[in-house]
């Protein structure tokens, strides 16, 4: 892939099993403010999570390639099931640089804790698959590593439930067992659960650092960008566009929520017709 200022010009691809990858969306138009993006959101066959890892990958594959006939520079996984089960395949499969939401979250947990107890949250799916506490004792061996599925933070989190009461004492139950454990630093492995930041953090204390790899992943994109000279030279606002494989019901709500904004240029696609 040539490194060109035609090619700096082009979108940043970013897909996702549903809507929590727009946590990341948001994150990216932070950091890189002249960027455009195209985001999909595959919420007619979402979650990825209860799938065979065979499945998730060639669902992975249909995406990327729908974000590929879009002419994309590069490729943002913004789903924690891809990035442990597919991103190897993904990698070898397109010529264009690919990233996935652990790898950023997981080297910056491992910059941050000081006693060397981590802990890491997100679905079922993503705990039992051990991704990241396969990266974090790759990156610090001596560390040790509490997971913890919560699985009622994304019904939490699309219904907007962030300030009651029974959020707070549902998130309390499940977190205290890794705060029995005297964790320092906590990863959300999961694109929604920055919605629920703050109920987290109230919960576990100033003394745990949250570690939102939706942030973390944004700041590894612009780094890449950067280094391979595939930043857009250009500060003309431009539109991103979003494309669904279905519209969820109440999905304008949720969507506003999770990008912190209106979602403007909503198409519906069907990815399964994609070439490759």
């Amino acid at each position: 892939m040539r490194s060109n200022q035609e090619t700096s010009e082009k979108s940043i691809g970013i897909f996702d099993s549903g809507v929590g990858g727009l946590t990341v969306v948001k994150e990216i138009m932070k950091v890189l403010p002249h960027e455009s993006i195209i985001y999909f959101g595959d919420t007619a066959r979402v979650p990825y999570g209860t799938k065979s890892k065979e499945t998730i990958t060639r669902f992975a594959i249909q995406d990327a390639t729908f974000l590929m006939e879009k002419n994309v520079k590069a490729i943002v996984v913004a789903c924690n099931s891809v990035s442990s089960n597919s991103l190897d395949n993904l990698k070898s499969s397109f010529d264009v640089p690919i990233i996935g939401v652990i790898k950023p979250g997981v080297d910056n947990a491992c910059l941050k804790t000081i006693n060397r107890k981590i802990g890491v949250i997100g679905t079922a799916a993503t705990i039992e698959s051990n991704a990241y506490k396969k990266r974090i004792r790759k990156i610090c061996p001596d560390a040790i590593v509490y997971s913890k599925s919560c699985p009622l933070f994304v019904p939490l989190a699309e219904e907007g439930w962030i300030e009651k009461e029974s959020t707070f004492l549902i998130v309390r139950d499940y977190l205290q067992e890794l705060l029995d454990k005297d964790i320092d630093t906590l990863v959300l492995g999961c694109t929604h659960y920055p919605i629920l930041k703050h109920v987290i953090q109230e919960v576990v204390g100033k003394g745990v650092f949250l570690v939102d790899s939706a942030f973390y992943t944004a700041l590894a994109l612009k780094e890449l960008l950067e280094e391979m000279n595939l930043s857009r030279k250009s500060t003309m606002n431009v539109e991103s566009l979003f494309y669904l494989s279905d519209i969820p019901r109440k999905f304008s709500d949720i969507g506003e929520r999770f990008l912190g904004k209106k979602i403007k240029n909503i198409s519906v696609v069907d990815v399964t017709q994609t070439k490759k």
